[in-house]
């Protein structure tokens, strides 16, 4: 976990990469949980017999899944202090380079991308935050996915 003790403390690091966050294993249990929710029950992702002589060998996690760890991945990473309020403002840019196998352990790579202000709220000042998130398969040679996530924090 890396601390900033302010906002203005991690702006001076926009460009860098910040953090990697321990590894996650996705695991049918997870997979199929997911599948639960969204009510995405494309085979692929929870037939496990047929999915044995698919193109994988196995199951996969549903992209969204995959992206949905995000702020999982950046909150166990990175801890700013005196945050006052934190919204998720979206995405610029997705991308599922490789898939993810099931029993696959992910990590996230993640670089404070850019730092703006914004207008404060209730006159805390705020900061449109830009991570850049590559998250890695692990023994995978490219990653499974590298996302532009958008962040406004006030304090």
């Amino acid at each position: 976990m890396r601390n900033f003790k302010s906002l203005q403390a991690l702006k001076q690091c926009v460009g860098q990469e910040i953090a990697i966050s321990d590894w996650v294993v996705i695991d049918q249990a997870r997979i199929d949980k997911f599948a639960d929710t969204t009510e995405d029950f494309n085979w692929v992702h929870v037939d496990t017999k047929r999915a044995a002589s698919g193109p994988f060998g196995k199951t996969i996690a549903h992209g969204f899944l995959t992206l949905s760890l995000l702020p999982l991945l950046i909150n166990k990473s990175v801890s700013i202090d005196n945050v006052k309020l934190g919204l998720n403002y979206g995405l610029n840019k997705v991308r599922f380079p490789s898939p993810v196998l099931v029993d696959s352990r992910l990590r996230g790579r993640i670089r404070l991308k850019e730092m703006e202000d914004v207008a404060p709220v209730d006159g805390n000042p705020g900061y449109q935050i830009t991570w850049e998130v590559t998250m890695e398969c692990e023994g995978a040679g490219k990653p499974a996915c590298v996302a532009e996530n958008v962040h406004r924090r006030y304090g």
